[in-house]
Formats: C-alpha cells, sequence, structure tokens
C-alpha cells in the first residue's frame, strides 16, 4: 500500500511520509534519562501525539512505558475522586499494553491494579491508587515512564490538580529519599500545566497555583526545518518521481509555514492530492504555480484548526485587540509572557518570539487572520470594498493583473472617500483599507501576505502572487523626501531578493502641499510605480 500524506491523528512511518523525528526523540530521551518530569505543551495539532508514539516505541526496549490518552476518560470520569481513581486504573492498566515489549514480565507489577479494577472497591481514592501506583514501580522489571496525552482536557478541573500535586509528591519523594517511583513523567497538553488560569473559570480563580512546579522546561523545537521538509519530500519523490526542485519546494513550504507540522503535511497532502487531480498528474502539480493553488485552497476551505484558532478571538477580547494591532497598525509588541493576550496568542500557535518581539508565527495564520479580519461585516460594508467590487472586472487582462491599475484607482477612491479624514485616521487604516480593496480584486485567483521583516509603523511590504506572477507593493507612512528615497533604495533591493524588475510604493502622506496620484520611477535597472494619497 503506498504512503499518503496524514494531517489527522497519529502519523506512523510505514503508512505515512514524515519528517525524520529522531533528533528530537533523542532529546526527549535525554531528559527522560536525566529523571525529569516535564510537559510538552505546543500548540493544536503541532505532533504532539505523534511525538509522543514515536518516543514509546523508541524506549520500550529499556523502559515499561506507559502511554495514556485523558480524552477517554470523558467528562463522567471527573465527577469525583472514587470515579476518577478507577478510572484511570483502567486507562493505566490499558496503557501499559500498547508498547509491550517485555511488558509480560510485568504482570506481578499490575496484578494488584487489575484486582482493583475487577473489584471497584468503594473506598479507592487517589491516595491508594498513587500506593499502587508506586508498587508498581518498585515491582517492574524496567524503570517506569507515564505519558499522558491530551492532559489540559481534565486541567478546569479540581481532581486533576489534587492528580498533580499527588505526581508532584512522587517526584520530591523520590529525589529526597530515592523512592521507587516513575523515572519520568510527561504530560502533552496545548494548555501550559504549569499554569492553567487560561482554563480555569472565572469564578474560580482560587486554582490557577499549579502543583507542577517541579517541571523541567521543555525546549525541544518540534517544527520542521526546511532540511527536515525536504527529506521527506525526498522520499515521495522516490516513490512518485515527479521531477520536482525538491530544494525550492521545501523553501516554499516553510517559509509560508515555519514548519508548523500540521501545515507541512496539509500543503503536501493538497498537492499529491487535490492540485495532481485539478493539473491531470503529479509531475505538473508539484511546481510554483501548483504550491500558489494549494496554498489557496487551505486559505479558503473549512479547517478544524483555523476554526479553532478564530474561536478563540471571540472568547480572549485581549487576544483580538492585540492580533488586529499587529497585523493592521504595524505597532511593535514586546514579547512579554507575563501579558496575557501574548501568554495566550503563543500558546494556541499565532505568534512566535524573535528577538524579543511577537511577530506572526507564519503566514498561513497571518493571511488567514488578515482574511478573516477583512471579511467582517463592518469591513465589507465600507465603501472602499464596495468601490473595489465594483472596479474588480476592469484590473485582470489576459489572465494578468494590471497593479498599477489597481494602484491608481485606489488612490481615486481614496481621495474621493478620505480626503478629509484626521492624519491618525490614515495612518492607524490606510494600509487596512489598501489590503480590503486589494482582497476581492485578487480573490480566488490570487493570494498575499505581510513579508514580516519589513513590516514596523512605517512600512510595510506585500507579497502579491497571481496567476504564477509575483508583485512586491512597499505601504509607507511618509517621512519626508529622505526617507522616502531610502524606501525606494530599499525596495530596489528587495526585488532584487524576489529576482523582479518592477516594484509598487504606496505612500500614505500627511503633508498638505502633498503630491497625489501615481508615477513611475526608474532607479538603476528597477521600475518603480509610486502611489501617494
Amino acid at each position: 500500500m503506498a504512503k499518503r500524506f496524514n494531517i489527522t491523528g497519529l502519523c506512523v512511518p510505514q503508512k505515512h511520509y514524515m519528517a525524520d523525528l529522531s533528533s528530537r526523540v533523542a532529546a526527549v530521551r535525554r531528559m527522560i534519562e536525566e529523571g525529569s518530569y516535564f510537559v510538552i505543551n505546543r500548540a493544536r495539532q503541532y505532533g504532539k501525539t505523534t511525538m509522543l508514539h514515536a518516543l514509546a516505541d523508541a524506549l520500550a526496549e529499556e523502559y515499561a512505558v506507559i502511554w495514556m490518552d485523558f480524552q477517554s476518560l470523558g467528562n463522567a470520569a471527573y465527577q469525583d475522586e472514587y470515579t476518577f481513581s478507577i478510572s484511570f486504573v483502567s486507562c493505566f492498566i490499558k496503557g501499559a499494553g500498547l508498547f509491550s515489549r517485555g511488558m509480560e514480565k510485568n504482570e506481578k507489577a499490575l496484578r494488584r491494579l487489575r484486582e482493583t479494577e475487577e473489584k471497584r472497591p468503594k473506598d479507592f481514592d487517589l491516595q491508594k491508587l498513587f500506593c499502587l501506583l508506586q508498587q508498581f514501580c518498585e515491582l517492574s522489571e524496567k524503570p517506569a515512564v507515564m505519558m499522558i496525552d491530551e492532559a489540559d482536557s481534565a486541567s478546569d478541573n479540581q481532581i486533576f490538580l489534587d492528580f498533580l500535586a499527588q505526581l508532584r509528591s512522587f517526584y520530591l519523594e523520590r529525589e529526597a529519599a530515592g523512592t521507587v517511583t516513575f523515572q519520568s513523567v510527561i504530560l502533552a497538553s496545548v494548555y501550559d500545566i504549569r499554569n492553567l488560569k487560561r482554563k480555569i473559570r472565572r469564578d474560580e480563580y482560587h486554582k490557577t497555583n499549579s502543583p507542577w512546579n517541579i517541571a523541567a522546561k521543555f525546549k525541544v523545537d518540534m517544527s520542521f526545518h526546511k532540511s527536515e521538509i525536504a527529506g521527506m519530500l525526498k522520499e515521495y519523490e522516490k516513490d512518485w518521481h515527479t521531477g520536482m526542485n525538491l530544494d525550492e519546494m521545501a523553501g516554499m513550504i516553510y517559509d509560508d509555514t515555519s514548519g508548523y507540522p500540521y501545515l507541512v503535511s496539509a500543503l503536501c497532502k493538497l498537492l499529491d492530492e487535490d492540485i495532481s487531480e485539478v493539473y491531470g498528474g503529479k509531475k505538473t502539480a508539484w511546481t510554483r504555480e501548483g504550491f500558489f493553488l494549494a496554498e489557496r485552497m487551505m486559505l479558503a476551505e473549512k479547517d478544524t484548526l483555523f476554526d479553532s484558532l478564530t474561536g478563540k478571538l471571540a472568547d480572549e477580547p485581549q487576544l483580538n485587540g492585540m492580533l488586529k494591532n499587529l497585523l493592521f497598525t504595524g505597532t511593535a509588541i514586546a514579547y512579554n509572557p507575563d501579558i496575557p493576550a501574548v501568554d495566550i496568542a503563543e500558546m494556541f500557535g499565532f505568534i512566535k518570539n524573535q528577538n524579543g518581539t511577537a511577530v506572526m508565527a507564519n503566514r498561513i495564520f497571518e493571511t488567514r487572520l488578515y482574511n478573516y479580519y477583512l471579511s467582517s461585516a463592518d469591513m465589507q460594508n465600507m465603501d472602499i470594498y464596495k468601490a473595489s467590487l465594483r472596479d474588480k472586472n476592469q484590473f485582470i487582462i489576459g489572465g494578468h493583473l494590471n497593479m498599477r491599475r489597481v494602484l491608481e484607482k485606489f488612490v481615486e477612491h481614496f481621495q474621493e472617500l478620505y480626503h478629509g479624514c484626521s492624519d491618525s485616521f490614515i495612518e492607524d487604516t490606510g494600509r487596512r483599507l489598501f489590503l480590503l480593496y486589494l482582497r476581492p480584486i485578487i480573490n480566488g485567483t490570487g493570494n498575499y501576505y505581510i513579508e514580516a521583516q519589513t513590516r514596523d509603523l512605517c512600512r510595510t511590504d506585500v507579497i502579491v502572487d497571481y496567476g504564477g506572477e509575483q508583485f512586491v507593493i512597499e505601504m509607507k507612512i511618509w517621512h519626508g523626501t529622505e526617507y522616502h528615497k531610502r524606501g525606494e533604495k530599499q525596495l530596489t533591493e528587495y526585488l532584487d531578493a524576489y529576482h523582479l524588475k518592477k516594484g509598487y510604493l504606496l505612500s500614505f502622506n500627511f503633508n498638505k502641499k502633498k503630491q497625489t496620484g501615481v508615477w513611475e520611477k526608474r532607479i538603476g535597472d528597477k521600475v518603480l510605480i509610486e502611489a501617494s494619497v
């Protein structure tokens, strides 16, 4: 049976094309050998479950691995301490058999747990549960490693906090008295188990002090590097012989996903299946044009990951406001995990820390958020959006986008609609208005993203892909002639990086004697189409 790209649940090397996890498994194994208890805390669909399975398989020869999924317990398991403790025993016994190389020797260690599962003594509680777990660890033929996936599915429950407190005692007893307990305990979750305040109901903040303060920091990078994506594509290429440019394709996938595992696999799956069907074969699918089409399809389709992300915006007004500022105004936001909006934005995968500044985590999420905000009823009710809908048929000639004409019409409508507005309105809203005007024109056929390296209060570069062509548009706030000249030079250098001869510059000018309109300027071998409003 041929391998495929997988985006639903666990990835299995024998069935799926995967990035090589060996270096990550080795790094986590070192933490286990050191006896660490820790949390693999990453955003949704970041490969946590696949990592745990790969790790468990690698450890099975030397350790007694117990792999558990707390989602399988169900809500009823948390109604009281007795129910949770009995449910845990059943889950533990099942988990001890999943990676059972040599575990048949552990029947003696499991005997008391099996008896408890069968008899269900009425006085069974967490204390008795941990007595059984300690007996298991003492009798086990190998050092025991317990892995709990989806640990945060229970983290808004006091019983779960009590369970963590018992694990903490286990760890401290091992360190202080040499008691035989688990060699390592690994929790996998989206929410940071060390700080549960995001999962606690607002009327129960007394629960926010997590007892999981003995956890070691988990520093393993779980995103895929370009070389790892290339390795996965190389394996695919051995099977299908598409003739793709491996380095180029891996680079494009990495540039737009920043190695987010789900996004990498989702793009590859679209190319392998949907785009191959559209283009009539895999050889024509794995090209630049095929990649841009796959990206547009990803951005346009319903997806549980994107639905989950946008759902958080309604639940967290501070997060929503911060992301709007980051996207549309170019406001620099210092990375400070003590700020609630920054903390939750990173936890859910919206942002990352780049040299002390909070930046969008990847272009796919960024563009999806732009589309989300620009598609709101308030945005689409704005006059500039309505003008774009009226104008959009005049910009595509023979399948090519006339970007100069886009700028000319935008300037015309901007002057008509917003010439009397305050400088602060234009500075806060100008770039948003251009993207709002641009989106209906390229929607369905083209795509755009904001170049993170050039986004700031004064300058933002928009990269537009349309029909296989790329357009670089620099949007900037006017800060005088000398600054403008530096901006022109920067744009020409940026065009070199994209191997383009023509670029576009849109200035929002607050000078009362400003010149508005669109004109052409040549600098060296580059042609700049400049617009000013």
